[in-house]
C-alpha cells in the first residue's frame, strides 16, 4: 500500500473481518490514515487486497469504537480524539488504573517485576530510536500487563477497547511525552515491586494525571496551531 504502511491481509488464524479491523486500527492509530481523512470501501479493499464486505464490518466495528465517522452515501471519515473523549478516557483511567495497580502490588511476583522492567527498558531504547509507533505499543502493553497481574477478571474483561484509545492518544503526543513517561513507568515498577499497595495506588494516579495534563495540553497546542504538524 506504497507509503500508508499497510499490508495485504488474509491467511492468519483471525477471520477476515477482525483482520482487516486490525490492520485499519493500526493505520489510524499510527497515523498512516490521517484525522478527517475520507476512507471509502472501495479504497480500504484495495489497500488491503480484500472484497468490500470484510471492509464494510470493519468500517462498522471502527465507528462503534469511535475510530472512524460513518456517513451515508460519502464512505468513512477517521475521527480524531477531542477534549469530551480525552476527558471521558482519562476519568476511567484515573480510577481504575490506580485499583489495578493496588491488587497488583499484593499479587505481583518477581517474574512479573522483570517482565515490566524489560518493558521499560524496551521502550527507552525505543524512544533513542525515536521508534513512537512501538512506544505507543509498549504504553499499552506495560498498563495491560499491571492490570492483567492484578488478578481481577472484570477489570481484564473491561479493558481492551479502551486501550486501543489510551494507544491512539499516547502516540500522538509521543515525541515530548515519552520521556517523562517513561521514567514514571519505572517509578512505577518501583513501587508495585515494594509490595506497597498505598504506594502502587499514588504511583498509578501520579502518573495518569500526568498523562492527561500532556494530553490536554497537545490538544489546546494542536488547536491554537491547526497547520501544525503532530508528532
Amino acid at each position: 500500500m506504497g507509503d500508508s504502511g499497510g499490508r495485504t491481509v488474509g491467511g492468519r488464524h483471525q477471520s477476515l473481518q477482525e483482520q482487516v479491523l486490525a490492520e485499519l486500527r493500526r493505520l489510524i492509530i499510527g497515523g498512516y490514515y490521517s484525522p478527517g481523512e475520507r476512507l471509502t470501501e472501495e479504497r480500504l479493499a484495495e489497500d488491503f487486497g480484500v472484497s468490500r464486505n470484510p471492509v464494510r464490518e470493519a468500517l462498522r466495528v471502527a465507528a462503534s469504537e469511535g475510530f472512524v465517522r460513518l456517513v451515508a452515501r460519502h464512505g468513512a471519515y477517521v475521527e480524531s480524539p477531542d477534549a469530551s473523549a480525552i476527558e471521558d478516557l482519562f476519568a476511567v483511567r484515573e480510577r481504575l488504573e490506580p485499583l489495578a495497580a493496588r491488587l497488583a502490588a499484593t499479587r505481583i511476583s518477581a517474574e512479573d517485576i522483570s517482565e515490566l522492567r524489560a518493558m521499560v527498558e524496551e521502550a527507552r531504547r525505543a524512544s533513542a530510536h525515536e521508534d513512537y509507533a512501538h512506544l505507543a505499543e509498549l504504553n499499552s502493553a506495560f498498563h495491560l500487563r499491571v492490570i492483567k497481574i492484578s488478578g481481577n477478571r472484570w477489570l481484564v474483561s473491561m479493558v481492551s477497547s479502551l486501550y486501543w484509545h489510551v494507544q491512539w492518544v499516547y502516540r500522538q503526543g509521543a515525541a515530548s511525552r515519552a520521556p517523562h513517561s517513561w521514567s514514571e513507568h519505572a517509578e512505577f515498577v518501583d513501587a508495585l515491586e515494594s509490595r506497597d499497595a498505598d504506594r502502587a495506588e499514588k504511583a498509578a494516579l501520579v502518573h495518569v494525571l500526568a498523562a492527561s495534563e500532556a494530553a490536554v495540553d497537545l490538544l489546546n497546542d494542536a488547536e491554537a496551531n491547526p497547520q501544525r504538524p503532530q508528532a
